[in-house]
């Protein structure tokens, strides 16, 4: 028995159709005229198209051929492959009041989407007689049994709007009309079930365990978020006044793109992607975080959430596995912000591969691909980002806005630590107060590049609570004022913190 090549034309097949054309038969009460064939002919084409760019989504074509038992079969099916395979089941399961129409359209879309084309407009008469022979209908029967595929879980139902759905995918709208206007075509009025695909506890357990593993944290807006919420919080970060006004002025950019564009106006394509420079522990998280909010309040980011990873999340150890695991952080991103700290990690190639680079031109490609509802922000060191965005054309023409973090001064550095006071129900005295000014102002000689900022207040502050924790335990029964207040003798002294603080410099090296 001749093997079935289910990317060719099935040749005895479609030479009996050819003859039927060849011959002279009339028929009365067509099922066929020339307004569906044009229809059809246009609705094929926009689907081929589709599923040549679904094609070129190596995320989607792996998860929807992960879900098919392609029994030893090395190679990945295509989209076009299970699209038929997905309206021979609907086919299957519904019944047409016009059968003959229906066999017909199946007939349509099979050979289509082989790009081979059997239907003429200009033998009508002759399709109208065909498709009522009992050679057509054993032809129909020959393509349902050759081409389903075996679901590795049968009960799932359109497999690709499923998988799409699960990606937030920018085509899921446009797979959906193709499916429904192939049940217009077919007179199919029952609508079909979609199946979307939900994500089981265990799944998502085990995602979130990778997310931590892969230093990947995600946050959406809150609730009951607003754009004036979201500038107030802005507006009560420390210090960053070059980079509020920054932000002020490309709101007011925005502002004005939107009101010319309700005016009909041309406008400049205003790109959201942005480069964060500074030291860290300046806010370049909070700010990324508080900008997807902005730009979602603004109506140019659809979700508002902010995806945070790194070159670890990012990057995989195997040949092809590299450019998968990036297109996920885009997918999981898209609608908000995809920040990536430490971004120059990627370029600086001291593991002797080359999977940095594969993931920088992924995030290019879906930039452009989502130019519309994605911003992309990179942040880290100031000298090896400007190398990082210099190492590739694409890079550079994307990223055109810069912010500037800059170390925060003493003064600043000690409302950082009353706001973390403030924040977990502490005080300080007078005493302590002025201790501290003194401590951060002896920082300013360590205000390298690789300065922790606001992450040195930190562990100032998580060393002063275990200070006064240490001192209070030996208490009888120690209240109020005397669990809250932090002592002078509680703040750690300026040669313990500059020795800490010289410790990290070193492990940042």
């Amino acid at each position: 028995m001749k093997k079935f090549d289910p990317i060719s034309l099935i040749e005895d097949s479609i030479s009996s159709i050819k003859d039927y054309i060849d011959q002279e038969l009339l028929t009365e009460n067509n099922s066929i005229d020339i307004s569906l064939l044009k229809e059809l002919k246009t609705e094929n084409t926009e689907l081929l198209n589709l599923c040549k760019e679904l094609n070129n989504d190596e995320v989607f074509i792996q998860k929807v051929n992960d879900k098919i038992d392609r029994n030893k079969i090395n190679a990945l099916y295509k989209t076009e492959r299970i699209f038929l395979s997905e309206i021979l089941s609907i086919y299957g399961r519904n019944k047409s009041e016009d059968q003959d129409k229906s066999k017909f359209i199946l007939a349509y879309y099979y050979d289509a989407l082989r790009n081979d084309h059997f239907a003429d407009e200009n033998h009508l008469s002759k399709l109208n007689q065909l498709i009522k022979t009992q050679e057509f209908s054993g032809i129909i029967d020959k393509i349902q049994q050759e081409n389903k595929l075996v679901l590795l879980v049968p009960d799932d139902r359109n497999l690709i709007l499923s998988i799409l759905t699960e990606l937030k995918h920018p085509k899921l709208q446009a797979m959906q009309t193709n499916f429904e206007n192939y049940k217009k075509f077919s007179g199919i009025s029952e609508p079909e079930k979609i199946e979307v695909y939900v994500e089981s506890p265990e799944n998502k357990e085990k995602t979130e365990k990778e997310a931590e593993q892969n230093n990947i944290n995600v946050s959406f807006p809150p609730k009951d978020d607003t754009l004036e919420k979201a500038l107030q919080e802005l507006h009560n970060l420390v210090g960053l006044e070059k980079v509020k006004k920054d932000i002020n002025e490309l709101i007011n950019l925005l502002e004005i793109q939107k009101k010319r564009n309700s005016e009909g106006m041309k406008n400049v394509e205003i790109a959201l992607h942005t480069v964060f420079l500074g030291p860290p522990g300046t806010g370049k998280t909070s700010v990324a975080r508080l900008l997807s909010r902005i730009f979602m309040h603004l109506g140019y980011l659809s979700e508002g959430q902010l995806y945070e990873t790194d070159r670890e999340g990012l990057i995989a150890g195997y040949v092809g596995q590299t450019a998968i695991k990036t297109d996920k952080a885009v997918e999981e991103s898209k609608g908000g912000v995809l920040f990536i700290d430490e971004a120059y990690a990627l370029t600086q190639n001291q593991w002797g591969n080359d999977f940095g680079a594969e993931a920088v031109n992924t995030i290019i490609k879906r930039m452009e691909d989502y130019r519309d509802d994605l911003a992309v922000v990179v942040a880290g060191y100031t000298e090896p980002m400007k190398m990082f965005i210099d190492s590739n054309p694409g890079l550079r023409s994307r990223f055109n806005r810069y912010f500037y973090f800059e170390h925060f001064t003493s003064e600043q550095l000690l409302q950082i630590f009353e706001k973390f006071c403030s924040q977990f129900d502490f005080s300080i005295s007078d005493e302590s107060k002025n201790k501290l000014k003194e401590i951060f102002s002896s920082m300013d000689n360590l205000k390298t590049e690789s300065f922790g900022n606001a992450r040195a207040v930190r562990n100032i502050f998580e060393k002063s609570i275990q200070n006064q924790a240490n001192r209070l335990i030996y208490w009888t029964a120690p209240k109020g004022e005397y669990l809250k207040t932090l002592h002078v003798e509680d703040i750690p002294n300026l040669e313990e913190v500059l020795e800490s603080l010289g410790d990290q410099e070193k492990e940042e090296e």
